[in-house]
């Protein structure tokens, strides 16, 4: 069974709903679902002030409308799945433990920020600060992956730690920012100061990047763990090349200034 939330008209202030959880839904009756409390602005309101809800007691919700102004949507969320028919505010899927997220629509900043483990799609655009850390925190996302099929902001994968982000389109600039492990995979490169003060951890661009001068070009291969990757990424319609017939790897080492031992591999085809 699914619960389906439509949305009946766009705040005019941020709603936080940090309740649009599969794990607060789960064991809830309708009635209990439309009574929780939501904060637009200094207010506290029911949530079906906002909402229409049809199911009840399942772990997979379905929502629609313009949900731009609604943040804090699968938050620390540990199971199930959350489906959004349109575009979605801040703060998605942050602290995500498990799950699937899916976003039919764009997505705003900090998606999956600090998230410890699950998969987030947005099948449009995205903000900036995805799997980052917050402002003060040392530590970014540590596992599970996110997608992203088109565009990102700023400072993507800033802090992360493990886990796999990958980006359709271009994102800008400091990618990778202070990254101390993971993988971001970016399908049409990046602005400027890609993997700026990076400890470790791995940016692939299938496409030329402008690099700082604190990163060494070191040597050019095709690593074993490509073809790994490009076999896990397949199932999620990622092809990665990794034969040497098809190119070659360009890798460069650093971020120097720190020093760091982070790498950036720039696909050079055939």
């Amino acid at each position: 069974m699914t619960i389906t939330l439509t949305l009946k008209q766009a705040p005019a202030v941020p709603l936080e709903a940090e309740v649009l959880s599969p794990d607060v839904f789960a064991e809830l009756s309708n009635a209990e679902i439309r009574a929780l409390i939501v904060y637009n602005g200094k207010r506290q309101v029911p949530l079906e002030e906002f909402f229409d809800v049809d199911g009840e007691r399942s772990d997979e919700l379905v929502l629609h409308g313009d949900l731009t102004k609604v943040r804090l949507i699968g938050r620390g969320m540990s199971k199930g799945s959350v489906t959004v028919h349109g575009r979605v505010g801040m703060h998605l899927g942050a602290h995500m433990k498990g799950g699937r997220i899916e976003v039919h629509g764009d997505a705003s900043d900090w998606i999956g920020a600090e998230m410890k483990n699950g998969f987030i799609h947005v099948h449009g655009n995205a903000g900036g600060q995805i799997g980052a850390a917050y402002r003060g925190s040392l530590a970014g996302m540590k596992n599970g992956t996110i997608i992203v099929d088109g565009t990102a902001g700023l400072e993507v994968g800033m802090r992360m730690r493990r886990g796999t982000i990958i980006l359709g389109g271009q994102a800008k600039d400091f990618t990778g920012l202070q990254m101390k492990g993971g993988t971001i995979i970016l399908m049409d490169g990046a602005e400027i100061r890609t993997g700026a003060w990076m400890n470790r951890g791995t940016i692939i661009s299938m496409k030329p990047i402008k690099l700082m001068p604190t990163f060494a070009e070191s040597n050019d291969s095709n690593p074993t763990f490509m073809n790994v990757y490009a076999r896990q990424l397949k199932r999620f319609g990622v092809n990665l090349p990794f034969a040497a017939s098809e190119g070659i790897y360009q890798r460069f080492s650093g971020d120097l200034a720190v020093p760091g031992n982070g790498e950036i591999l720039v696909w050079q085809p055939a």
